[in-house]
């Protein structure tokens, strides 16, 4: 395609709704250059193939963090999703709008558009979903949300009733009203496949003559004039394309890709941009910085009835879902691992839910290296209980190691760094073994595996949550957005600050992380930011 109007740079959760609805009028010529390749791959497919493509190269950029103090120096594996859909891909397919205090404190930040009510505007066109009040919820949108009612394991049903025991409400719809309280996520599934946003949104757009979609396309750099991006440069079969853009550059890297991408460009901090040897366009302290993630850590437990681990564990189990999943499109296989979780405060002085759960049928304590033992777990009847934290006060950085484009960025989480975040994390250890002590799981459980019934002083809690815990792949705010150049990368129309003719549009806009799965907030990010570009282009 010759000087396209627009050129999107990655095809993942919000580049995907970018294309489709970019190209949608037929006006506008669209090209998407994706550096991973097809997603039409059967462990993609496949709800529960995540287990696979978690360390596999080829749908995943499989980044490594640095050392982090914060873990008890252990390095975190990074998977983000190098494909068509991006992570939409390869994740577990949770789809939680997030609580409407965080938009409003997007908007509240100096970002006009971005609150509760325009974003949750987005959240209801884009949806199709089957819970929830009509006044809430979208009923005709692309993204087809599945409940795994059916395949709901008897032991979560037993947690939710523990759960109310001690105090926590069953919520049919976490994205409604109120977030608050237990009950079953809904993912993005539909006739037992995974619905990404490649199969949502730019697969039924690539039928259209005005948007092409290049894949294994690397982009290397933006090309400009003066102050002005013109086009792209990128890599394909060994041979380097330029490529320019009549409109608009459209960055939708993720929150990886795109500071690393403005920060090869001479966007970002100079002096680090300086000692690469790298011209400086823009002097912006804040490319790649003010990095935000939920970290998150099971306690595990040995159960006396059976477990997801029965059905998946032995030869004739992995037979049997095999062949549900292939003949029926049902089974274990046909959904996510976490099937149920909640919202709650992890003290009763929190003002608002602080920490989410997640509750699982199934267990991997023994330890497989270079392997997420989804579909191996453990020989043994067990379940555990996950939390994250909602919204970290702990900041890292990502930055480049060189000027070489094809170098991974150097990953600094600064995970739990912020004594807040420790404290709310034990909180939240003391209050998940409060529930596993209520009946009726309380029954179920033969022994506490992880972390052990001896881990129960404050020192020894938290240096188990130091040793174990990680991130769960919700990196935001690398290029947030704001109105001050001093303090934020893009505006509110998600314009570079200081550069014409670029905008970032993914989840590194975030002014702050957002209450849950930051997947359906980077879809909705991109129909929302959709209506500024054409608004603009009008």
């Amino acid at each position: 395609m010759d000087k396209p109007d627009f050129i999107i740079i990655g095809a993942g959760s919000s580049g995907c709704v970018l294309a489709e609805r970019l190209s949608a009028s037929g006006r506008h010529r669209v090209l998407v250059l994706e550096a991973g390749g097809d997603d039409r791959r059967f462990f993609v497919q496949m709800p529960l193939g995540y287990g696979k493509t978690f360390f596999d190269p080829k749908v995943n950029w499989m980044y490594r963090a640095e050392p982090d103090p914060g873990l008890a120096g252990n390095v975190d594996h990074w998977p983000r999703g190098r494909v068509l859909g991006g992570s939409s891909s390869i994740n577990a397919m949770v789809w939680v709008r997030g609580a409407r205090a965080d938009f409003d404190d997007w908007r509240d930040a100096g970002n006009p558009g971005w609150g509760a009510d325009e974003m949750f505007k987005a959240f209801r066109d884009v949806e199709c979903a089957v819970v929830g009040e009509d006044t809430l919820r979208g009923r005709k949108g692309p993204v087809n949300l599945f409940v795994p009612d059916k395949t709901t394991h008897e032991l979560t049903r037993k947690w939710f009733k523990s759960a109310e025991t001690i105090g926590l409400p069953l919520n049919p719809d976490f994205n409604g009203e109120s977030q608050e309280g237990v009950g079953q996520f809904e993912f993005t599934i539909h006739t037992g496949r995974r619905l990404s946003a490649a199969r949502a949104f730019l697969r039924p757009a690539m039928k259209r003559s005005n948007l092409r979609v290049i894949t294994n396309a690397h982009v290397t750099g933006l090309t400009f004039e003066g102050t002005r991006v013109t086009g792209v440069t990128y890599t394909k079969g060994g041979r380097t394309v330029t490529v320019k853009a009549g409109r608009e550059v459209i960055l939708s890297g993720g929150s990886v890709n795109s500071p690393q991408l403005l920060q090869l460009s001479g966007i970002g901090p100079a002096d680090h941009l300086k000692g690469l040897g790298i011209e400086v366009r823009v002097d912006n302290a804040h490319v790649g910085r003010n990095l935000e993630d939920h970290i998150g850590i099971n306690y595990t437990y040995r159960a006396n009835c059976p477990t997801i681990n029965q059905q998946l564990g032995p030869w004739w189990g992995k037979l049997n879902a095999g062949l549900r999943y292939l003949l029926l499109r049902d089974g274990p296989l046909s959904v996510s691992l976490n099937q149920a979780g909640g919202f709650i405060r992890s003290s009763p002085y929190r003002p608002r839910p602080n920490i989410q759960l997640y509750f699982q049928a199934f267990s991997t304590v023994i330890p497989r290296p270079g392997e997420r033992p989804i579909l191996n777990p453990d020989p043994w009847p067990g379940f555990s209980i996950g939390w994250s934290n909602c919204r970290p006060k702990s900041r890292g950085e990502i930055m480049i190691r060189s000027s070489d484009p094809m170098d991974a960025p150097r990953i600094t989480p600064n995970a739990l760094s912020h004594e807040d975040d420790v404290a709310e994390m034990l909180e939240t250890g003391r209050f998940v073994r409060r529930m596993a002590a209520a009946s009726p799981l309380a029954q179920c459980i033969e022994a506490e595996l992880l972390p052990g019934p001896a881990i129960t002083d404050d020192a020894a809690m938290i240096d188990d949550i130091r040793r174990r815990s990680g991130t769960v792949y919700h990196p935001v705010a690398t290029c947030r957005m704001g109105p001050d150049p001093s303090k934020a990368v893009v505006d509110s129309r998600l314009k570079v600050h200081g550069i014409a003719g670029l905008r970032v549009v993914d989840c590194s806009i975030f002014p702050n992380i957002v209450t849950g799965n930051t997947n359906a907030a980077a879809i909705a990010t991109g129909w929302r930011a959709s209506e500024l570009v054409l608004q603009d282009a009008s």
